[in-house]
């Protein structure tokens, strides 16, 4: 690393609390300790000190203080925390005197976590999983995200990288070495071929998941669609327990989606109200309608619901399941394989929500996806499609351009893990990342 500043901020909430953290890395950690506080405490141990403004002296707080060498620390640096009490006023001075204090400046969005990656301490999937853990709403999302924070997609790319390599290591020989005449080229083709294709076909797999990491890490859609005044809003506040939406007898109330996230038995639910399909001369509501059409198209699953029985033509989408709403009122049951509820009396609610439960765990998954942002899938597909290359043209295709797909291969794999094009990556990561972390 060229930056050989010493990072601080906050690492606890703001407001009100019993304690408040200011987490530093970089080489002036423990020279702010010894101006601060004294002598720095033995490491990795907390120790009560006085803290002192080493402008004028003036007593900051009494707090915990830990001194954390490295490079065996999570920034792969030298590393501090302060423990202080938790009043505003306290954070504010600490972080003034900080501030003027030599070499040290304020962190920003992801600081720390960057310098581990850049330091060698993580990986750049290790990264994602720990900005995915930050933003977790639901048990799966969480499970998902630890998973990758221990490793497991870096460790199968890394593992896969290494025999491409080892292909590719095979590849330089039979160039290099073509005169010899110890070197068995159709052997060395027929090894080559293999190892690539099982390595293409594992990386295939991976990538036949249903983008089951994506749709858990964003969650799983559902659309509630329907005619005007089929009970879509009353469904909405009752299945989120709250007035999320206007509900009136008014055809034409929503006009635009209504979002609402559901934790849905540790699953991610994305809820969406939308405008009643209808033909209108409403210039307002037929754009409400339009969006009605495009959230429908993307939609994982849609609850069509028509209190009347009479199906309006829908655009195609991933899952379909037909509600017969206002229950209390009587009538049919329905069309077969469709479910009747009543927001108002809950009748049915228990058994609509097991429904969408059971389609969005066979979706999602519990948080065993490995494959779990676009940029992975991306950088896969790529290597994929290169080990194809190689599968398919066998010892018929030139050594030079069998070496250059399988060195195509490792790069687009070395792209996951942050090996190869890290900086871009590293801007957009860190720029979600909260400060302090």
């Amino acid at each position: 690393m060229d930056d050989q500043s010493t990072i601080f901020a906050p690492a606890s909430g703001f407001g009100r609390a019993a304690v408040a953290v200011i987490r530093l890395s970089g080489p002036a950690c423990a020279a702010v300790l010894a101006a601060f506080g004294g002598t720095p405490p033995p490491p990795r141990r907390l120790a009560l000190r006085t803290l002192r403004d080493p402008r004028d002296g003036a007593v900051l707080d009494r707090a915990l203080v830990c001194w954390m060498p490295g490079p065996d620390t999570f920034s792969g640096e030298d590393m501090a925390e302060l423990h202080l009490h938790g009043g505003a006023a306290v954070r504010a001075g600490v972080i003034r005197a900080l501030t003027d204090f030599p070499g040290c400046r304020p962190a920003e969005a992801g600081a720390f976590t960057r310098r581990a990656v850049l330091n060698g301490r993580m990986d750049l999937t290790e990264a994602e999983g720990v900005a995915d853990l930050i933003e977790a709403e639901t048990a799966a999302q969480a499970r998902q995200a630890l998973r990758q924070l221990d490793g497991a997609l870096g460790r199968q790319v890394e593992a896969w990288r290494e025999e491409i390599l080892t292909c590719l290591a095979g590849a330089e020989a039979a160039l290099d070495f073509s005169d010899e005449g110890d070197v068995d080229e159709a052997g060395l083709d027929r090894a080559l071929t293999g190892r690539a294709t099982a390595v293409r076909d594992a990386v295939a797999a991976a990538l036949a998941d249903g983008r089951r990491g994506e749709r858990l890490r964003e969650g799983y859609t559902v659309v509630l669609a329907g005619a005007p005044n089929a009970g879509k809003s009353t469904l909405l506040n009752a299945l989120s327990r709250r007035d999320a939406a206007i509900v009136s007898d008014r055809p034409g109330t929503t006009r635009d989606v209504i979002e609402v996230r559901l934790d849905l038995g540790g699953l991610p639910v994305l809820l969406v109200d939308t405008a009643g399909l209808r033909a209108t001369e409403d210039a307002l509501e037929a754009e409400g309608i339009a969006r009605t059409r495009r959230r429908i198209a993307q939609a994982d699953l849609v609850l069509l619901l028509d209190a009347e029985g009479a199906a309006e033509a829908l655009p195609e989408a991933a899952d379909l399941l037909r509600v017969r709403t206002k229950a209390d009122l009587g009538g049919a049951a329905g069309e077969a394989g469709g479910l009747a509820v009543s927001a108002l009396t809950g009748a049915g609610m228990e058994a609509l929500l097991a429904a969408v439960r059971a389609r969005a765990e066979a979706a999602l998954g519990a948080g065993e996806g490995i494959v779990t942002r676009e940029r992975h899938r991306e950088a896969l597909a790529r290597c994929a499609a290169h080990l194809d290359r190689v599968a398919r043209a066998g010892a018929e295709a030139p050594p030079e351009l069998v070496a250059e797909d399988l060195r195509l291969a490792a790069r687009a794999l070395g792209e996951v893990s942050g090996r190869v094009g890290v900086e871009a990556v590293l801007d957009r990561l860190f720029s979600s990342f909260c400060i302090g972390k």
